[in-house]
């Protein structure tokens, strides 16, 4: 239930804080007073868009706040529990500022949140019904969207859009695949063709560095052969001539002087050690050379290989070292687009799954709906006929079609209507005057309201095109909604205005050349001058004072019997 609005600088509203009771509230006041101006406040506070035109003039920014007690508004506690929004005394303030860029912040319980934050949550808190709702009411994606709020389970409406998104992912899939399946099939020949020539080069083995190695190796295993045999006569094997034939020398020159000399014991001790290493690696050198062997057709088998390596290389333009990393990619592609061929068959049987899925929600929510049209339209002809269609008739006829799927199922919903006596009922956009259609709107509505959860509900000149006793009787439906819910209505009736169980007048004056709309609670006096006002015009009169004190008596006598 909301309880207060406060507005700063929005339009002509200089600044108005505004607390509110539950039942039926009503605005009224002259043409041009303002009254749009607090409908387009809560629209702001509910996530509306908004631009820097909604400013008054020479401010700086607007503001517009709203609390709400959550007493009575469950899903609204559900979902600011879930985005961690609530607050200890289980109450709601927004917060809307709108600056002068045309950008707007809003603030739910004092944190942050996005403009869509604000609409998830105000659809929770408050709806409101326009004065134009009568021409939506022309419109057949309306017309089922009113049947569905009515009494369809949302559970069914969400499980069929939940199928159709599925089936129309799959379809979508399935399409692509089938219009892609030319390019697939050359795609996967040319990589046939690709992997099959770098298979025959045995890349999956391929050692680029070892191969570069080896071949550097064996053309060059002459030279290598000299040069080490070479060293090994040097170290070893030169007769006399050796380096461990040198240092065999001096070692019996140091030990024949050691006894007499013992500062050479450290020398002798390392050129003995060096004799042990020189030998080591005199006896590795010759293992090495020995396994060294020149092998012609060895080299020519490694440079084939060589050349076939940087040849497809080449052809591919990557580094030779490249190549096997691109056969094992090029490989796992051609697998890939075979396992997708594979799974066509399985895609086509995925996406008949989806479809029956879809056809079986679809069947299910055809019978609930046509179960709910036949309640709804029984109790729409009952409040139509109370609203002055004494002979009135009106119906949901719901036809299920053979079509594709759509998010909404496979029904089309219309609403027909008989005005008069012994016509037959023809759809609503063909039959209703405005006056009518207006009536029909508001008797929707009130029929609906019952399968609603949202307890604040704001009627903005719904009783346009309505008068005398048919206007009292739209009051006290609108009353009587204000029992169970906080209820807000807009009117220029007085027959209407009578019924509302809290009244305030919008008024605009003009301070210091500056056009300036205020609210205002009135009191029981002021609601008698008020009635008084809509029901009198230019002049107000004592008796149509009296006669406004008597609507108002009468209004609240029937309000205590109800």
């Amino acid at each position: 239930m909301l309880t207060h609005l406060n507005i700063l600088d929005l339009a002509i509203v200089q600044s108005l804080s505004v607390d509110f009771d539950s039942g039926l509230t009503v605005l009224s006041g002259e043409t041009g007073a303002g009254k749009s101006i607090l409908l387009t406040a809560l629209g702001l506070g509910l996530g509306d868009r908004a631009d820097s035109s909604y400013i008054r003039a020479g401010a700086q920014k607007a503001e517009v706040s709203l609390i709400f007690d959550l007493g009575d508004s469950p899903e609204a506690l559900e979902w600011l529990t879930r985005q961690e929004l609530l607050d200890e005394e289980q109450t709601c303030s927004i917060r809307r500022i709108i600056g002068h860029d045309g950008r707007s912040k809003a603030f739910v319980n004092g944190r942050p949140v996005t403009l869509q934050n604000l609409q998830d949550l105000g659809q929770y808190l408050m709806e409101i019904h326009g004065q134009h709702a009568h021409v939506l009411l022309l419109k057949p994606t309306e017309q089922r969207r009113l049947l569905d709020l009515a009494g369809v389970d949302s559970r069914l409406v969400m499980k069929v859009r939940e199928a159709f998104r599925v089936w129309k992912h799959l379809s979508d899939r399935l399409k692509e695949t089938q219009n892609n399946a030319n390019d697939l099939q050359l795609k996967r020949a040319l990589l046939e063709f690709q992997v099959g020539e770098l298979e025959q080069l045995d890349l999956a083995s391929l050692d680029y560095e070892g191969l570069v190695d080896e071949h550097t190796r064996q053309a060059n295993v002459t030279r290598i052969i000299e040069v080490g045999q070479e060293k090994l006569d040097d170290l070893y094997e030169r007769e006399g001539q050796s380096v461990n034939a040198r240092l065999g020398h001096a070692v019996q020159a140091l030990k024949s002087i050691e006894s007499m000399a013992p500062e050479f014991k450290e020398t002798l001790q390392l050129l003995e050690e060096a004799q042990v290493s020189l030998k080591e690696a005199a006896l590795l050198l010759r293992k090495s050379l020995e396994r060294l062997d020149p092998d012609p057709n060895r080299l020519e088998l490694l440079e084939k290989r060589m050349s076939e390596v940087h040849q497809m290389a080449r052809k591919h333009q990557v580094r030779p070292e490249a190549l096997a990393p691109l056969f094992l990619a090029m490989r796992d592609e051609l697998n890939r687009l075979e396992e997708d061929e594979g799974s066509l068959d399985q895609l086509e049987e995925q996406h008949q799954a989806a479809l029956t899925a879809y056809n079986k929600a679809a069947q299910d929510l055809s019978h609930v709906r046509k179960i709910t049209a036949k309640d709804l339209s029984q109790r729409i002809t009952a409040l139509i006929q109370e609203l002055g269609m004494a002979q009135g008739s009106l119906s949901f006829e719901v036809r299920t079609e053979d079509r594709a799927p759509s998010p909404d199922g496979n029904d089309s919903v219309e609403i027909m209507v008989s005005v008069n006596p012994g016509h037959p009922s023809r759809p609503i956009s063909k039959v209703a005057s405005g006056g009518e259609l207006s009536r029909i709107s508001l008797a929707i509505q009130v029929a609906a309201l019952d399968a609603k959860t949202v307890s604040t509900l704001i009627f903005d000149e719904v009783d346009t095109g309505v008068g005398g006793a048919v206007a009292e009787i739209v009051g006290q439906k609108l009353r009587l909604l204000g029992q169970d819910r906080q209820v807000f209505c807009v009117t220029h009736l007085p027959q209407v205005a009578v019924q509302g169980h809290q009244q305030f007048r919008v008024e605009k004056k003009v301070h210091d050349g500056v056009t300036l709309s205020s609210v205002l609670e009135l009191s029981d006096v002021e609601r008698e001058e008020e009635v008084a006002r809509m029901l009198g015009g230019v002049k107000v009169t004592e008796q149509t004072r009296a006669h406004a004190r008597e609507m108002l008596a009468i209004a609240h006598r029937g309000g205590e019997a109800a």
